[in-house]
């Protein structure tokens, strides 16, 4: 059986994770970063000295890798056989080559079934590129989170990263394999105009209203 899924995509430093968890929170849903499933591959690249810009090398590490995710304890898990990878998708080294090596149409297809396979677990809420549009199109429930330039260059850098936000949005907006774009029937956030608490309060409240049963007509 199909769980239920709620979509929430958007650019990198738009607010989209912080609001993901409060919302998985509030509804006791499990949070899937599907962006970290990207990362921890790419870490896997680079360590094994891989170009990330070498769609040859990545597609042997792909035919060889032993990689999954599953659902642990009402969390995702990351493997490489029976190592986590948890502690290894926010090096500086991984968040800087995250966008060419995500970009191998390859990679993607890969990486969306074992993101679905995830339904049969549990009610998710799932953040990342495309997952209203490619990996749970099927959902009624979407969202889109983004913020003006500013605002997401200003929490990059209390994140401590230091890439280009612009050189990120071209490569994830112009690849051919699922690019970043918004939903026909996504809500659309602004998450430089109101906080993330305010958000995920929004969301919940969709979710439950559409879950909800029609009244009755006496």
């Amino acid at each position: 059986m199909l769980h239920p899924v709620i979509c929430i995509d958007g650019p990198a430093a738009s607010g989209k994770s912080t609001v993901a968890r409060l919302v998985a929170k509030d509804l006791g849903f499990v949070y899937v970063d599907t962006g970290a499933m990207y990362r921890a591959f790419t870490f896997l690249t680079l360590e094994a000295g891989h170009d990330p810009f070498s769609r040859e090398r990545i597609r042997q590490l792909l035919a060889k890798v032993d990689f999954h995710a599953e659902i642990r304890d009402g969390e995702m898990v990351l493997r490489q056989g029976q190592r986590d990878l948890a502690s290894y998708t926010r090096l500086p080294e991984v968040n800087a080559a995250v966008s060419p090596v995500s970009s191998l149409p390859e990679l993607r297809e890969y990486l969306v079934n074992i993101q679905r396979k995830l339904r049969l677990s549990a009610p998710l809420v799932m953040e990342g590129r495309d997952i209203g549009t490619v990996v749970c199109s099927d959902s009624p429930h979407k969202f889109f989170i983004d913020a003006c330039p500013k605002v997401r260059a200003e929490r990059r850098q209390k994140q401590g990263e230091r890439d280009n936000l612009a050189a990120r949005d071209k490569l994830d907006s112009s690849r051919a394999a699922a690019p970043l774009i918004r939903a026909a029937d996504a809500v659309l956030l602004d998450s430089g105009t109101a906080d993330a608490r305010s958000l995920a309060d929004l969301i919940v409240q969709r979710f439950q209203a559409s879950r909800s049963p029609a009244p009755t007509v006496p």
